[in-house]
């Protein structure tokens, strides 16, 4: 008898969930203590739909954590070890938020609305709790929460032309991560050019809880013509570009510089930055370990996996695959891997797989494409 997933007043339902279940959606992850919509029936379908068009996902467990009041700048800039003080209103920002060991703890987007209200748009743990915790342990005047919004995602190619449609040509000129305050048929929204895909796109964060079904349907009307179907952060495609899924390509001794973050770190950065004192050593010493590519020897497409495998070189254990999958595009099988700054591009590697096999490969850099 297969196992079930049992639902839980503790994890809690999208103002999309009604509109992914009317789509035909097959299956959930729960991230951020929400249900995260992982796949509609037919994986190829949707990762073509990513590449070559256009797609639209419910990423509302994208929680923001919240701070405004007179030190909210100060609290953002105690929070990112990197220089915010050319950050504007209207600009998102990528941050490595570390523990004072340098260990990262989340990489949010953060995102400044005036100059004393900000949002962490964070991925999965609850940084929310953190962030209370030091903005009481240093006594500042500013009021942290989780505000009503869940962001929408529309990624691919076709995107632009969506939004153009639905807010004219103006959103050509958006820059990465920039976004603005609006509003789509009375509904309140941010509107930001960003998303968990290098394809492109725009993520729709809906101020307004309420409202979900009708952001949804006034989404997939405007994407008719372009063909717009249900999705969801794409495994494969993220592993072609590279993306970090935090928790998943990191573990609990993780720091920024040993997953290709290190430009985000500004080791100039404020002494009080929390972190910053390790990560600077850290920068000194040199990190222990840093994240490749890995292209599996196998004419075989093998089994998508978020499970961490153990790499070898030789017989020596030097790390761990933390993702694999199958890449349409490249025809390869093709794996991401945290291992020690020993192994360098273009060197042989075998990897112990979760089914029990142990597969040959090589190491190179990223991303695959």
């Amino acid at each position: 008898m297969p196992a079930h997933f049992t639902p839980s007043s503790r994890v809690r339902r999208s103002p999309f969930f009604d509109s992914t279940v009317a789509e035909g959606v097959t299956s959930f992850t729960v991230y951020n203590h929400m249900y995260l919509p992982t796949g509609f029936g037919d994986p190829m379908a949707e990762y073509w739909r990513l590449i070559e068009g256009v797609s639209m996902w419910d990423v509302a467990c994208e929680r923001q954590v919240e701070f405004h009041g007179p030190d909210a700048g100060r609290l953002a800039q105690i929070l990112c070890p990197r220089k915010l003080d050319a950050m504007k209103p209207g600009q998102g920002w990528y941050a490595a938020i570390c523990d004072h060991n340098g260990v990262l703890l989340n990489d949010p987007i953060l995102l400044k609305l005036a100059q004393d209200h900000y949002w962490l748009s964070i991925a999965d743990n609850d940084l929310l709790l953190w962030v209370k915790a030091v903005a009481a342990e240093r006594s500042l005047d500013v009021n942290v929460g989780e505000p009503d919004v869940s962001p929408l995602a529309v990624q691919g190619p076709k995107a632009m032309g969506v939004m153009v449609d639905l807010f004219g040509d103006k959103v050509r000129q958006m820059r990465y991560f920039q976004f603005r305050e609006t509003e789509i048929e009375g509904i309140p929204i941010l509107l930001q050019r960003s998303g968990w895909s290098k394809q492109g796109g725009f993520e729709l964060y809906l101020r307004d809880g309420s409202k979900g079904r009708e952001l949804w349907n006034i989404i997939r009307e405007a994407g008719a013509p372009y063909a717009i179907g249900p999705g969801c952060p794409n495994g494969i495609e993220r592993i072609e570009s590279g993306l970090l899924s935090h928790g998943g390509d990191t573990d609990a001794q993780t720091n920024p510089f040993e997953v290709r973050m290190g430009k985000y770190v500004h080791l100039d950065a404020p002494d009080d930055t929390i972190g910053i004192r390790a990560l600077r050593q850290i920068a000194d010493e040199g990190p222990k370990r840093h994240q490749l590519g890995i292209v599996i020897d196998s004419e075989e497409k093998l089994a998508a996996h978020d499970q961490r495998s153990t790499v070898f070189r030789g017989g020596e254990a030097i790390g761990m695959m933390t993702a694999n999958a199958y890449s349409p595009r490249m025809q390869r099988n093709i794996g991401l891997s945290l291992v020690s700054v020993d192994l360098q591009p273009g060197e042989r590697v075998s990897i112990d797989l979760p089914d029990g096999r142990r597969v040959a490969g090589q190491a190179c850099e990223l991303p695959f494409l």
